[in-house]
């Protein structure tokens, strides 16, 4: 029986640019390289991991001469969590690096005639940006191969963190996160003590057993708080001892509420979320809008630099005050909105029920009367026979998913043909797959990039589609 042969510690391995997924890359015996956590510029010995025949990867294993481009990573847990990949970037080379992801996804795969791309909206703030975070318990945390390497016994292994990219069993305990508002941290560093103390069960993911499980943290821009504690056990007298130390400590938080889980995934989308202080829920705000947010809500991550880029899709709409606009996707309800007061009626649709009452809420709430809001999928609700009983729109916000528009969804878009398309995506490479399948119809005559994610590779795009 053969063995394979060992893959080899490439020296001297220059760094040339970046790639997908936030890597960077090189050229190894003629073979594209992809390595994590390199900057264009870096001189490194890397560690191949896999070779195919037309693509190989590695990491890197020492630092032989790092590129003048590099800034020293704020957290210290970069490299490790897997999160915030380019903290080691420059801020505006992060942004060149996500322009050209828009001009290479629209250039080699919509292949459309397109306008000049307008410079990148980069993000006002860098750190503490983040409206949402979830952390997890786990009651055997991820060892660096540092530690590992040191030979030392870990006895206690609990930790409170973030699960570890492509493993649903491993979770790094976090120190300091700076991607939310301190308070964030304090939070999770008090809940995490006091489990401890009191001696209440990390989370065994395997097992499926142990206390505590998980919380979920939302700042809003208002500074409104929201706690929500995941339990995984049904024991009344340690949810309350947990829940009355939090409320004792942190007066300040507006919604503080927790879950009772039983089920083997973190979901809590089908999970009753009790209230046991304040209020079921939070407000963003927008431009005097009050937008309400639960514990099941979606709402845009970056709250302030949403407001950007609902402004941008806003300006490309183009509206006067006639129009009747549709706004698929809607999720619950912040473009259509956000929209209203410049249009005629705004028809919104979105996959989840309880994101269209969340929709529905919002406007009740603000004043607004000419919204009408739908649940189904989307290629289901929004047929011909929908179009021709709310009128045909003259102008279409659509914000999918990252996998992009149906194909049907694009049929009916041909058939009702709006004025304008106002196509928002957090995935250019979808986004320019759907530009080539509306490019009989429409011409693009707008494109704005918007950085709604600074120190990850992750970019938003906003298209302006006119009829032909």
């Amino acid at each position: 029986m053969s063995r394979k042969k060992p893959l080899p510690i490439v020296e001297n391995f220059e760094i040339t640019g970046v790639a997908a997924e936030g890597k960077s890359l090189g050229r190894w015996n003629d073979l594209v390289t992809f390595v994590p956590y390199g900057a264009p510029g870096d001189v490194v010995d890397v560690q191949i991991t896999r070779k195919k025949h037309s693509y190989a990867e590695g990491n890197i294993v020492r630092m032989v001469q790092p590129s003048p481009m590099r800034v020293e990573p704020v957290c210290e847990h970069f490299g490790v969590c897997g999160g915030c990949k380019w903290q080691h970037l420059p801020y505006a080379e992060q942004l060149r690096y996500k322009q050209q992801q828009v001009v290479d996804a629209l250039e080699r795969i919509a292949k459309v005639d397109i306008p000049p791309i307008r410079p990148i909206l980069g993000s006002a703030l860098t750190t503490h940006y983040r409206n949402k975070l979830e952390f997890t318990f786990s009651n055997r945390c991820w060892l660096t191969r540092e530690q590992l390497q040191s030979g030392e016994e870990y006895a206690d292994r609990n930790a409170l963190g973030f699960h570890i990219p492509g493993a649903f069993d491993k979770v790094l305990d976090i120190k300091c996160c700076w991607l939310q508002d301190e308070v964030s941290n304090e939070i999770r560093l008090f809940v995490r003590r006091y489990a401890l103390e009191r001696g209440y069960s990390f989370y065994d993911i395997r097992a499926n057993q142990g206390l505590m499980r998980m919380i979920m943290v939302r700042v809003a821009s208002t500074g409104e708080i929201m706690l929500v504690v995941v339990f995984s056990q049904p024991d009344q007298a340690a949810i309350a001892d947990v829940m009355q130390a939090i409320a004792s400590r942190f007066p300040q938080i507006t919604s503080l509420m927790y879950v009772v889980s039983l089920k083997v995934n973190d979901s809590i989308a089908d999970q009753e979320v009790v209230l046991y202080r304040g209020r079921d829920y939070i407000e963003e705000e927008m431009e005097g809008l009050r937008f309400r947010i639960g514990p099941k809500s979606f709402y845009q991550t970056n709250s302030r630099q949403a407001y950007e880029l609902y402004k941008v899709a806003r300006s490309l709409a183009g509206l006067t005050g006639q129009e009747l606009v549709y706004d698929l996707y809607t999720g619950t309800g912040t473009i259509a909105n956000f929209v209203a007061r410049q249009c005629r009626q705004v028809v919104g649709i979105e996959y989840v029920p309880e994101a269209i009452d969340d929709a529905r809420l919002n406007s009740r709430v603000n004043g607004i009367d000419n919204t009408l809001f739908y649940a189904g999928d989307m290629k289901d609700v929004l047929t011909d026979e929908f179009v021709e009983r709310h009128g045909r729109p003259d102008v279409v916000i659509v914000d999918p998913p990252r996998a992009g528009m149906h194909a049907d969804v694009v049929g009916v878009l041909l058939r009702a043909a709006p004025q304008r398309v106002v196509y928002v995506s957090c995935n250019p490479a979808t986004q320019a797959r759907d530009l080539a399948l509306l490019d009989g119809r429409y011409r693009v005559t707008a494109i704005q990039p918007v950085d709604m994610f600074p120190h990850t590779h992750h970019v938003e795009n906003v298209v302006q589609l006119t009829r032909r």
